[in-house]
């Protein structure tokens, strides 16, 4: 089974349409449409192409409302503290970032994103998909020694080990990739990335 993960679109239409053009069994957009709430109905007019096969996180910049509604309207997957099965493998998402200095629609504080995260422990083998990245990794850095990730996430990942990991927010890390432990991490950013699970 073939996921096709992406995120940071920020109204950036023509390549979300490229995107959508792979061929992929599921798409999962972890967050960041649009900026600042606006334009999402041209993106749920974008993302129907694909249907039920879709499913969209809210990043910092779209309020969990938004996206829930965006979903119903258009036929698309509210993937928000939510997960699904693919075969043996359990998808799980989780929106919002960490504060940000913006004051964006979709923040959590720490201890927040730890209670939200918390109940995706359970579930094995485990493909996670947060917006928000892990703190003090490849995947937060702004420039060297300057990370805005979050820490919640950082220690689930930590403590857990899914097998993968997949975020975005952060723009500068763009497609970076590393091992946390045994999970494999990586930010996604319009380098859409191609998951193919057993």
């Amino acid at each position: 089974m073939k996921l096709l993960l992406f995120s940071d679109i920020h109204n950036d239409w023509k390549t979300l349409e490229r995107i959508l053009r792979v061929d992929a069994d599921y798409y999962i957009s972890a967050g960041d449409q649009v900026s600042w709430g606006r334009g999402l109905e041209r993106c749920g007019e974008i993302l129907r192409t694909r249907g039920q096969r879709v499913w969209v996180l809210p990043g910092n910049h779209e309020s969990a409302a938004q996206i829930s509604q965006m979903c119903a309207e258009y036929g698309l997957n509210d993937f928000h503290e939510r997960h699904f099965k693919v075969g043996r493998w359990h998808v799980a998402g989780l929106g919002y970032s960490s504060p940000t200095p913006f004051n964006t629609p979709g923040e959590y504080g720490e201890p927040e994103l730890a209670r939200r995260i918390e109940p995706f422990a359970a579930l094995e083998p485990l493909v996670l998909v947060c917006h928000a990245p892990p703190r003090g990794t490849a995947l937060d850095q702004i420039r060297p020694g300057l990370h805005a990730g979050s820490t919640s996430v950082r220690d689930f990942i930590e403590k857990h080990q899914p097998a993968y990991f997949f975020c975005g927010h952060i723009h500068e890390a763009e497609g970076a990739e590393t091992m946390i432990g045994k999970t494999r991490a990586r930010n996604l950013g319009k380098k859409e990335w191609m998951l193919e699970l057993d």
